[in-house]
């Protein structure tokens, strides 16, 4: 009887120690719900100490869409010694931390890269990470049968002599594998060992479905303060655009009959005396108060679109025909490149050609002495089934601070600009679910209009 005292005295330390470190790792994993430093901390946990439980971990996440194993960190007792412990070690209220510029030279080494380079198919992959995913249970290899198995590379490519993979589970849903090795010592893996890392498991897998959950949250509440931002400034944009087009109609009349009676003295005044100029100002002044309510009211009425099918490179043709004279004028050179069509469009053409002419003649304004026009139209590299029409000028291009400004309403550079066109661009092409982006490219700018096509052509 006196002989077994000390051995039960050993197991009795040894359950203390166990039932200490996870009261410790669950106080870590509730100390944080970012998913990148929780897994560091799981496997730094698993990794550290003296001795530590185990000289390698890694660990892997299980894709919900494809069910692919994806490798995350992969962490061993050299780059595990950062862990530190906040309160008394003695006490269950103590936990874990780790420090950022510890995550970050546990993500730089050679061993974590290659952790995160592996991917692991379940279907054609390893036959013991698959048991572990389909049974949700923890397998223990350590003869050399599964160093000889063909089905895969995982064992060969991290030089795995014997190893542990625990299933990382949550709500009956298995959301990845921690894989424990000891390739140093090469020693194996003690029961003791092993049952610590199944409870260990069982908590982390909790833990990393929290964090998931609660990112995802933080992501739709993103999406809803968002959505209602966007609703709020559309609410504003109405109300603007209700005030505006009662301006427009209030102010039209008076600006058409100041305009009219300048136009008759222009015609009455001789060309040399003070009052001829005075109205011709007047006149022309007019014009451009009359072509500002025109944008305004266009911006502020709801468009009406009529869709049908339209061929792109006709619509062009048609703006390069209506710019001719704009073009010749400033002596500017046009170059379509325009590759193969046919490219179909479901849209309103009249709108869509507004949007071409109003993009051509702005890089007309901006070229007052001359210089080049560049058109392309090719398959967008993004997605087949949209085309992308590019506008090169080589016009100085747009000053940086500017460009993400320029679709804003309102927002011009030009002197007797209504700072409309560019909106008015930009909401036709939202209609047609496309889009439009501005860059400064070589010696001016590029905009890119990018449309869906209603059938891929061959």
């Amino acid at each position: 009887m006196v002989d077994r005292i000390p051995g039960n005295q050993a197991a009795a330390a040894q359950q203390l120690n166990e039932l200490t470190l996870l009261y410790r790792f669950s106080n870590t994993m509730l100390s944080t719900i970012r998913l990148n430093k929780l897994t560091h901390l799981i496997l730094a946990a698993l990794t550290s100490g003296t001795p530590p439980l185990f000289e390698r971990a890694m660990l892997f996440l299980r894709s919900e869409k494809s069910g692919v194993l994806q490798g995350m960190l992969g962490v061993t007792t050299d780059t595990a010694d950062g862990l530190t412990v906040v309160g008394d070690e003695t006490s269950l209220s103590s936990r874990w931390d780790i420090g950022d510029d510890v995550i970050l030279r546990q993500r730089d080494t050679d061993f974590c890269a290659r952790v995160r380079a592996t991917r692991i198919e379940l279907d054609e992959g390893c036959n013991v990470i698959k048991r572990v995913i389909v049974e949700n249970r923890l397998f223990y290899i350590e003869d050399a049968d599964c160093e000889e198995c063909m089905a895969c590379s995982f064992i060969n490519h991290f030089d795995i002599s014997a190893f542990a993979a625990a299933p990382l589970v949550a709500r009956d849903r298995t959301l990845g594998i921690i894989v424990v090795d000891n390739p140093a010592s090469g020693a194996g893996i003690s029961r003791d060992n092993l049952h610590f890392l199944q409870l260990f498991a069982n908590q982390a897998g909790m833990a990393i479905e929290n964090s998931m959950l609660y990112n995802r949250i933080e992501d739709a509440h993103s999406n809803l303060r968002d959505a209602r931002e966007r609703l709020l400034h559309g609410e504003r944009l109405a109300a603007i655009g209700e005030m505006a087009a009662n301006l427009v109609h209030e102010l039209k009349n008076p600006l058409i009959t100041i305009g009219g009676f300048a136009g008759r003295l222009l015609k009455s005044l001789p060309s040399a005396c003070r009052e001829h100029h005075y109205a011709d100002t007047i006149f022309k002044e007019v014009g451009h108060l009359e072509k500002m309510l025109a944008d305004i009211l266009a911006f502020s009425r709801k468009p009406t679109i009529c869709y049908c099918r339209c061929d792109l490179e006709e619509t062009l043709k048609e703006c390069f025909d209506s710019c001719a004279l704009a073009l010749e004028d400033r002596g500017i050179r046009l170059t379509p490149a325009l590759c193969p069509g046919p490219w179909p469009i479901l849209g309103d053409a009249y709108q869509l050609k507004q949007v071409f002419l109003n993009l051509m003649l702005n890089a007309c304004e901006v070229m007052p002495d001359g210089g080049d026009i560049e058109v392309t139209v090719r398959r967008a590299p993004s997605a087949d089934n949209y085309v992308q029409i590019s506008i090169k000028d080589t016009g100085g291009g747009i000053p940086a601070d500017m460009l993400p400004k320029i679709f804003n309403p309102f927002f011009t550079t030009k002197r007797h600009g209504t700072g409309l066109g560019l909106a008015i661009v930009n909401r036709i092409l939202m209609n047609h679910n496309g889009s439009i982006t501005a860059a400064n490219e070589g010696k001016g700018a590029v905009f890119t209009v990018t449309l869906p096509l209603t059938e891929a052509h061959e």
